[in-house]
């Protein structure tokens, strides 16, 4: 099956890294195109990123308290 890397987009013009908070599906877990799939927080808000594309998550590349740059790869999703 075909797999798609979901990268972090950009959250605000003035932002460059966001702190990953929490995995919203866990491994295995499918979601749908435009689901919430993690949680992150900027200097000043906490917000849900959407995943692009529909699937099953396979992997994820960033863990839980780290900090993540715009257009990072984010996790791996067999679509």
């Amino acid at each position: 099956m075909p797999r798609s890397i979901v990268k972090l987009p950009k959250v605000a013009d003035t932002v460059d890294e966001v702190l990953l908070l929490e995995w919203l599906v866990p491994i295995g877990g499918t979601v749908s195109a435009g689901d919430p799939i993690v949680r992150v927080e900027t200097d000043k808000v906490e917000m849900e990123v959407p995943t692009p594309v529909g699937g099953t998550l396979v992997e994820t590349l960033v863990p839980e308290g780290e900090e993540v740059a715009t257009g990072a790869g984010l996790c791996v999703i067999e679509t």
